[in-house]
């Protein structure tokens, strides 16, 4: 697999399938080797309402999918103190589920206090979650687009989930947590945002998440 982020991802899905990766399901293993912090440390001022700036962050589960990862966001309404999150969970581990399906979708809005808290503890996940986010990255940004990035999440909510084959084009592809989580972010006009091409794995695409933040997430 490129693990660059460019071609040949695509090797993810068929690895996947190999060894039974269930998309953005997480799994009951949990990753034993810490991940060294590619960012800049703390990024301050994240929680205050003050300014019209925005800011967002990625919440990780590390261990997720076969250690592959799982990611979810979050991102702020500038000027209100308050935020909107979410991930699209896929709790039933199949590798396809057509649009208008299950997948494990949700959104909330509340503080980045609450926010945390929810994120550390699954607070949201369909079912029962045995490895909450457990590290989260976050940068603030000049630009953000609230509207189109709302409209964003009606979008990734309803579409599906697919790693793999589409049934409906025959492309090799994927509409998993990482694909909501980098549509909605970029739909928010989030700074620094790294491309993510269909198929990459999820923990390698966080890494590239170069001037965010990077810091343990622990229940709250």
């Amino acid at each position: 697999m490129n693990i660059g982020g460019h071609r040949g991802l695509a090797v993810a899905a068929v690895i996947g399938a190999l060894i039974g990766m269930t998309g953005c399901q997480q799994t009951a293993t949990r990753a034993t080797a810490h991940t060294a912090p590619s960012g800049t440390g703390t990024i301050t001022g994240m929680a205050g309402a003050a300014g019209g700036s925005g800011a967002a962050c990625v919440f990780v589960k590390p261990d997720g999918a076969e250690k592959f990862g799982h990611v979810g966001w979050g991102f702020r309404l500038p000027g209100t103190g308050r935020w909107v999150y979410g991930a699209v969970e896929n709790p039933s581990g199949k590798l396809y589920t057509p649009p208008g399906g299950d997948i494990g979708a949700w959104h909330t809005e509340g503080s980045y206090d609450r926010m945390l808290s929810d994120m550390s503890t699954d607070a949201h996940y369909p079912g029962e979650s045995e490895h909450p986010y457990s590290r989260y990255r976050c940068t603030k940004s000049r630009t953000y687009d609230v509207p189109a990035a709302r409209a964003m999440i009606t979008a990734v909510e309803s579409r599906g989930f697919l790693v793999g084959v589409d049934p409906e084009t025959g492309r090799l592809t994927s509409r998993d947590c990482l694909d909501a989580t980098y549509d909605v972010l970029k739909s928010y006009r989030t700074r620094r945002l790294p491309y993510a091409p269909a198929l990459s794995v999820p923990n390698v695409w966080v890494e590239s998440l170069w001037g965010w933040s990077d810091k343990k997430l622990t229940p709250r």
